[in-house]
């Protein structure tokens, strides 16, 4: 029996039903193995059993309510030790008594550490109302320091080594404290600048926190290459599950209210590659039926009105700032499919919000200011309206910027019909995609997902 490897990655700005997904398909193909391959602690899946159980899955895999079905948290993915133990806790709540045991961890993962997370705090409480949507926990000081002082770096490896951790600890400590004033730049935030602050200059932490991960280091010691390689090449199904979408990606997305990772089918074969396997990559998109964003950053058709819409497990407010709600959106669609590259096929949630919702329709053009190169940012119809984002060159940031300043002006144009229903909402998305949807979820749990293409865009179109 060979390998399949199938990898699930957002084409919005997360929130599209990861998680969801990958426990259907876990139960589906009888995976044995998920691979969380780019992103940290700051992934939020979230998963519902028919039964009521719901977890939000940081770290572990989101197949970890299926029995037997391993985590591999592989490199280059940032590990939270503490707030994986926080997890496993929440996890043992949820009844699942043995995730730690079914935990991979490649040992050169960079770990996020306090000094991190209080450090990623500080730059959004001196941003204020500029704050680009941080979820506080350090994932993007962690690569930042990582670029500017690899030396730094520590590793999950390096945690089996007291000396060399509270060496690099403090190291890390006394770097960051480097590119803090005393004082926020608006007062209003200086009670919270104190707290996190303070943190920094806590030199007595690092022992501390060291003593509380060693509970983790005994069950889940730093895999080697060869254990790693072991797992990946056992015969059946690995899924590989990407943390936040591709419109924050941190090269494709618009800069600066963005993910330090690489959300890409690259990112994936990258990790396959690293393990010796060559089996092929499906690749599938996951995608909401309207779209959503945290805090922020662009989203042009935002809509206060939908509101109505159910958010169970999205709520606003803490770092991220609001969760707001946008009607479908076919320039942004077009836009990550131009980042990925093709698919093998696309999984949309959220299908049952026509019923909730009868007012949603599409957006295919906005009303936006012509501005400087402009024509290198987009295409226009004859009557100056946007219809397509174009790429830039790789790793520009002052284009993705550019991007950003274009989508912030932008009023959508919205179609007069509203889609009608979940059918016709298929057709369109295939059509526009020229791809076909697989999966479509009309609920909560594994039980509302319908497989709707066997074959092709037509089987979609008929089911």
């Amino acid at each position: 029996m060979a390998t399949r490897i199938i990898s699930v990655l957002g084409l919005g700005f997360g929130d599209c039903g990861k998680g969801l997904f990958i426990d259907a398909l876990c139960r589906d193909t009888q995976a044995h193995t998920v691979v969380r391959f780019n992103g940290g602690a700051q992934a939020a899946h979230n998963v519902v059993l028919p039964d009521g159980r719901h977890h939000t899955f940081s770290q572990f895999c989101s197949g970890s309510f299926v029995p037997g079905v391993y985590t591999l948290l592989a490199y280059p993915v940032i590990i939270h030790p503490t707030a994986l133990l926080v997890e496993n806790e929440y996890l043992r709540r949820a009844g699942v008594n043995d995730a730690l045991q079914r935990l991979l961890i490649d040992r050169r993962c960079k770990v996020t550490t306090p000094y991190h997370q209080a450090a990623g705090r500080l730059r959004e409480l001196q941003r204020g109302a500029h704050a680009h949507g941080s979820c506080g926990v350090g994932v993007g000081e962690t690569m930042k320091q990582d670029l500017e002082a690899p030396a730094l770096t520590l590793r999950y490896g390096d945690l089996l080594h007291r000396t060399t951790a509270l060496d690099k600890l403090e190291a890390i400590r006394l770097q960051l404290l480097q590119d803090f004033a005393p004082d926020c730049p608006d007062p209003a935030y200086q009670a919270a600048y104190d707290e996190e602050i303070g943190l920094l200059r806590d030199g007595a932490m690092a022992p501390q926190w060291l003593q509380r991960i060693e509970q983790l280091l005994t069950i889940v010691a730093p895999a080697e290459h060869q254990q790693i390689a072991a797992r990946l090449h056992r015969p059946g199904t690995v899924l590989c599950e990407g943390a936040q979408g591709v419109l924050l990606d941190e090269w494709r997305g618009f800069h600066p209210y963005t993910t330090w990772s690489t959300i890409h089918p690259s990112a994936v074969e990258a990790v396959i590659a690293d393990a010796g396997l060559r089996a092929r990559v499906e690749h599938f998109g996951a995608i909401r039926s309207y779209m959503t964003r945290h805090g922020n950053g662009p989203l042009p058709t935002y809509d206060p009105r939908l509101n109505m819409l159910p958010e169970p497990h999205n709520a606003s407010g803490g770092w991220q700032g609001d969760f707001r709600r946008g009607h479908p959106d076919a320039l942004l669609l077009r836009y990550s499919l131009s980042v990925t590259g093709p698919l093998d096929g696309l999984l949309v949630s959220h299908l049952d919000a026509f019923r909730r919702h009868p007012g949603l329709v599409w957006c295919h053009a906005y009303q936006t200011p012509t501005i400087a190169n402009d024509n290198q940012l987009c295409q226009r119809d004859q009557e100056g309206r946007v219809t397509a984002l174009l790429l830039g060159a790789a790793q520009d940031l002052a284009h993705q910027t550019a991007l950003a300043d274009l989508l912030s002006t932008a009023r959508p144009v919205l179609t007069s019909a509203a889609i009608v229903d979940a059918r016709q909402f298929i057709g369109e998305i295939e059509t526009l995609a020229e791809t076909p949807v697989i999966l479509g979820s009309f609920g909560p749990t594994f039980k509302t997902v319908r497989k709707l293409a066997a074959a092709g865009i037509s089987a979609a179109r008929a089911a």
